[in-house]
C-alpha cells in the first residue's frame, strides 16, 4: 500500500517584511535557490550523498537556510541514520519552530528509534498547525498504540476514520489495537472489514492476522482457510506455515501439524522453538523416538524449558519416575505459572510410592492460586488415589 503524505507548507515568515535585495544578493538567492532545487532532485531520485553535499553547499553560505537543513534531514532519514537526521531537524525548528516538514521528519526518526513519547510530543506539535494531516494522525495513533495507550490511540483512529471512512492505515492500526489489548473479536472486525474491501488483492498480512485472531480465540477451524490462502500465495511464508501447524495442533491432529512444523524446519533448522513444538507432536502421537531427537536437537542449540518438560514427560511415559520428577521439579522451579505440572509430578510420586513426596507436592498445590478447571480435577482425582495409598 502507498503512503498518502498530505504535508502544510514550511513557513518562512512574512514575505512583503523582506528587504530590496541589490544584485550580489539577488544572484546569490539564485543560486541558493538552484542548488536547493538540484538537491531536492537528488533526494527524490535517491541519490543521497549528492543530495547532503548541495545542501551543505547552501548552508555555507546560508547557515539558517531551512530548504537545506529540512533536505539533508530527509537524506539522513532515507539511509535510516536517524539520529543524525534528528539534528538537522532540530537546528531547523530552533529557528523555525512552526516548519512542519522538519516538525514531521523529527517525529519519523524519534518513532524509528522507538522513542515513542518524544514522536508523540512532536506530532501533538505538529497537529496543533494541522489537525487534518491523515498520515500524520495515523502515525501518532500507531505510537498510542506502542506505548499502550489504548484510549487515545482509538481516538485518532476513529478521527481518521471520519475524515477517510476506508483508509486503510486506520483500519489496520485499529486491528493492531485490538489484538494488542487482547480483544480478538474486535480485532478481527476490522481485518475482515480490509478483506471485504480489497477481496483476492487483500495484503497476504491481513490474511494472517485474520487467522491469527481465530487461532487467538480457539476458533481453529475458521482461522484454517485464512492461512491456506496466504500460504497458496507464498510457499514459504513463516506466519501462514506457523498458523496451520498451530491450528491443527489446538484441534489435536498432531500428524496434519508435523506436516507445517517440518516445513518451516526445512527452511529454518536450527529455530529451538519448533522444534520443540514438533517434538510435542511427535509425543502425542507416541513417536518416542524422534520426539527425544526433535528435544535433544532444540536442547543443542540452547536450554529450552519446554524440551525439557517434554523429555521429563517421555520419561514418565517410560516409567522412569524419578528422573521424569527430577525435571518436572527443576521446570516448575524456573516457571512457577507450569501448574499442569503438578498432577504429573503427584503422579510420580504415587507410582514411587514416595508419600513424603506426594505429601509436599500437595502441600505445595494448596497455595497455588486461580488453578485451571482442569488441572484442579485431575490433581484432586490423583490426591484421593495418594490418600488411598
Amino acid at each position: 500500500m502507498s503512503e498518502y503524505k498530505k504535508e502544510a507548507p514550511i513557513h518562512h515568515g512574512d514575505e512583503s517584511k523582506r528587504p530590496s535585495l541589490d544584485g550580489s544578493d539577488q544572484h546569490q538567492l539564485d543560486h541558493i535557490a538552484e542548488t536547493s532545487r538540484q538537491g531536492y532532485h537528488f533526494l527524490k531520485t535517491n541519490q543521497l550523498s549528492e543530495a547532503i553535499n548541495c545542501f551543505r553547499t547552501i548552508l555555507e553560505e546560508k547557515p539558517d537556510n531551512n530548504y537545506a537543513l529540512v533536505g539533508i534531514g530527509d537524506a539522513y532519514r532515507k539511509k535510516k541514520r536517524y539520529s543524525e537526521a534528528a539534528v538537522y531537524y532540530q537546528h531547523c525548528l530552533s529557528l523555525f519552530p512552526k516548519n512542519n516538514y522538519a516538525l514531521f521528519g523529527l517525529a519519523d526518526c524519534y518513532r524509528n528509534l522507538k522513542q515513542f513519547h518524544r514522536a508523540i510530543e512532536v506530532w501533538e506539535s505538529y497537529l496543533a498547525l494541522d489537525d487534518r494531516n491523515v498520515t500524520v494522525l495515523t502515525r501518532i495513533a500507531d505510537a498510542y498504540r506502542k506505548v499502550r495507550n489504548q484510549e487515545r490511540s482509538r481516538e485518532i483512529y476513529m478521527q481518521v476514520l471520519n475524515m477517510e471512512p476506508e483508509n486503510a492505515y486506520a483500519i489496520i492500526g485499529l486491528g493492531h489495537l485490538y489484538y494488542d489489548f487482547k480483544e480478538y473479536s474486535q480485532a478481527l472486525d476490522y481485518w475482515e472489514r480490509m478483506h471485504t474491501m480489497h477481496g483476492e488483492n487483500v495484503d497476504i498480512r491481513v490474511l494472517t492476522s485474520l487467522g491469527n485472531c481465530h487461532r487467538k480465540l480457539k476458533t481453529f477451524h475458521d482461522g484454517i482457510p485464512y492461512f491456506e490462502t496466504a500460504l497458496h500465495r507464498d510457499r514459504s511464508n513463516f506466519y501462514a506455515l506457523f498458523g496451520l501447524a498451530d491450528c491443527y495442533r489446538g484441534m489435536n491432529k498432531q500428524e496434519q501439524s508435523l506436516d507445517y512444523w517440518n516445513r518451516i524446519l526445512n527452511q529454518d533448522p536450527h529455530n529451538k522453538v519448533i522444534l520443540t513444538r514438533a517434538g510435542d507432536a511427535y509425543r502425542k502421537i507416541g513417536d518416542v523416538f524422534n520426539a527425544k531427537d526433535y528435544y535433544h536437537r532444540a536442547l543443542n542449540i540452547d536450554y529450552d524449558i519446554y524440551a525439557v518438560l517434554g523429555l521429563a514427560l517421555i520419561h514418565k511415559f517410560e516409567g522412569l519416575y524419578g528422573q521424569a520428577v527430577e525435571s518436572m521439579e527443576t521446570v516448575l522451579t524456573a516457571d512457577q505459572r507450569l501448574q499442569r505440572l503438578y498432577p504429573d509430578i503427584l503422579e510420580c510420586y504415587i507410582k514411587l510410592g514416595d508419600r513424603a513426596g506426594q505429601q509436599d507436592i500437595i502441600s505445595r498445590f494448596n497455595g497455588v492460586r486461580q488453578v485451571s478447571t482442569y488441572v484442579q480435577e485431575s490433581f484432586d482425582r490423583l490426591r484421593s488415589l495418594a490418600m488411598v495409598n
